[in-house]
């Protein structure tokens, strides 16, 4: 089967037994049970009045001979009648019922797939795409439910199959054991193209998840690609993961193609032989001809199913497969485990690491045995060269990754023990690039504090620059800020970030100062902003701003994951380390006298 092993799984798959997978499937629908109940009795009924039919004819082509008995083939032909109208409101009544149940399955079933995503930790999405994850949620789940109207249709077949079984066996006993000879051939085919549909339809849903992956991917990234005028190279990177899901849904229809014509033909052979057979049969006075005639209509009918059967197979592997993609999703695990949940009543703010080793990859260590302690209300800049470990020490902190080894306190209870939701509740955090929803600036402000009312979020958006930044913006605090915020400048999407956090008043503040360039008036502010909040908290900052760095009471110089130096400005400065260096390099051109200095000099030399 290698030419279907053109996709990998995810890291996070399973296989998961038919068995299981219909009993978990089966657990999403308990709480229904008098609506399954309901449509098991339906589809027994629509089942039943399948059967009837090919006696009712059978019955009445034997009448045809009689005369005397014309007014009872004219009740079987209205009873014929009256029947298909029953059968039609019968049906009617089952898909409405389904369908409601099935819209019911999938509501539940996409919830817990969407809150298994939201609670995973960040490794989780180091490692899997997000694109693929939204498929698992939108077209697996969807998937999902043809499995309830497929099982339906399994279950009256079956039932259909049983009624004409011994319908048959009661006219003809050596007949119906010719139509049983042909059954193990339709077993065999059948279990066949099961594992063929298994296996194409699980490759067709990872082949869907590519394609969904690489479109969210191109679409949040166009403004990059329309900037580098790559716009023929992410076309052409669509083009190739969709031509590969193309190839490989065409083998997965290839094959669910081949199941009717190749069942078709095998029942082709069956049905003639009953008709060889049934029509010696009738000559040697075994059955009559109403009886031949029921097993030739009803062979059809017996065929039929069989036929479908082998058919829903296919529907039913791909909807399980969808089914299991979506179970894997829920059952994955986080690699952060807490082995406790302590609610801290009051947070103080105390950090600290105790020979934390932390790695993202096995035998590539970025925190070796480090150890640090912050007091509670002080602030810490890290400083250092990419890869030195500061963003890893902040998102520790956060509880974003499992450390491997040594202890991380906050005010002296283990990380690892504490209710993760209560603590991070008391943590207030900016990222680099930082992150706005789709709506107003003050219902950004108010994400970090939703019952906060219009007045408080006011008071804090004014609380800076008595409010002068507002004014440049066409509606205030209503202004739209656009899909993450497009509509705003860097520097303003950072001043709206902290502003959110400065109405939460964390114990707790983590900054991962970006490196964006803003003008002086939007700098200004955003250093007042962070000033406010240094007041109140414990702070982590990750600074790449001169301004942001003096402003903290304690500056941490790291390189390769450990200390290297610490002190505040003006010390390190003087020591003439890798500080002064940095300083030197990424710093000292933001200082107002290299500013002046630089000023001067261009003037001597005009």
């Amino acid at each position: 089967m290698g030419m279907f092993d053109s996709l990998n799984q995810d890291s996070y798959d399973r296989l998961y037994s038919d068995s299981y997978l219909f009993k978990r499937i089966g657990s999403y629908f308990a709480s229904q049970k008098r609506v399954l109940w309901t449509i098991a009795g339906l589809l027994i009924f629509y089942s039943i009045l399948g059967t009837v039919f090919p006696v009712l004819i059978s019955s009445a082509i034997q009448l045809l001979d009689d005369q005397q008995n014309r007014p009872l083939l004219i009740l079987l032909l209205g009873g014929l009648f009256i029947a298909a109208i029953i059968d039609y409101l019968c049906n009617w009544w089952r898909g409405r019922m389904i369908t409601r149940l099935i819209g019911d399955g999938i509501s539940k079933m996409r919830s817990d797939a969407f809150a298994a995503a939201v609670n995973r930790d960040l490794g989780f999405y180091d490692d899997n795409k997000s694109g693929k994850i939204v498929s698992r949620i939108t077209s697996d789940t969807q998937e999902f439910g043809n499995i309830l109207v497929i099982f339906s249709d399994i279950f009256v077949q079956i039932v259909q199959i049983m009624l004409l079984g011994g319908v048959l066996v009661s006219r003809s006993v050596q007949l119906s054991l010719l139509v049983l000879l042909w059954l193990p051939i339709f077993v065999a085919l059948s279990l066949l193209f099961r594992y063929l549909s298994r296996v194409v339809g699980r490759q067709g849903s990872r082949a869907m998840a590519a394609v969904n992956d690489n479109i969210q991917e191109s679409v949040s990234g166009i403004s990059i690609a329309k900037n580098f005028r790559r716009e023929n190279l992410i076309y052409e990177e669509f083009v190739g993961v969709n031509n590969q899901s193309y190839a490989i849904n065409l083998r997965r229809g290839f094959v669910l193609a081949l199941i009717f014509p190749v069942l078709n033909v095998l029942s082709g052979f069956g049905s003639a032989s009953i008709l060889y057979f049934g029509a010696q049969a009738v000559v040697s006075g075994a059955i009559n001809v109403g009886s031949w005639y029921l097993f030739i209509q009803s062979v059809e009918r017996f065929w039929f199913p069989i036929i479908n059967l082998a058919s829903f197979w296919g529907q039913l592997q791909q909807g399980l497969s969808a089914a299991e993609r979506i179970f894997a999703l829920i059952d994955s695990t986080n690699k952060v485990n807490q082995i406790g949940d302590v609610h801290l009543d009051k947070l103080s703010g105390k950090v600290e690491f105790k020979d934390v080793v932390f790695e993202y990859k096995e035998g590539i260590s970025v925190l070796d045995h480090f150890s640090l302690t912050i007091q509670p209300g002080e602030s810490i800049a890290f400083v250092g060269h990419t890869g030195a470990g500061k963003s890893t020490i902040a998102k520790l902190i956060a509880r974003f990754y499992e450390f491997q080894g040594g202890e991380l306190l906050i005010d002296g209870h283990d990380i690892r023990v504490l209710n993760v939701q209560g603590f991070r509740s008391r943590l207030g955090m900016v990222q680099q690039s930082p992150f706005l929803f789709s709506g107003t600036i003050a219902e950004n402000i108010r994400y970090s504090k939703p019952e906060a009312s219009d007045a408080e979020v006011e008071a804090v958006a004014r609380s800076i620059g008595n409010g002068e930044w507002l004014e440049t913006l066409p509606d205030g605090l209503q202004t739209d800020v656009g899909e993450r915020g497009a509509h705003l400048s860097m520097g303003q999407r950072q001043l709206v970030s902290l502003l959110r956090v400065l109405l939460q008043r964390p114990p707790i503040f983590i900054l991962d100062e970006a490196t964006a360039s803003i003008d002086p008036f939007t700098e200004t502010q955003i250093q007042e902003a962070l000033d406010k909040i240094l007041a109140q908290s414990t702070s982590v900052l990750i600074a790449h701003r001169l301004s942001t760095v003096r402003s903290a009471d304690r500056i941490i110089v790291l390189r390769e994951g450990k200390i290297i130096e610490q002190g505040n400005h003006d010390s390190l400065m003087e020591q003439g380390g890798h500080y002064a260096e940095l300083y030197n390099t990424y710093f000292r051109h933001q200082s107002l006298s290299y500013i002046e200095n630089s000023r001067e000099m261009l003037a001597q030399n005009s």
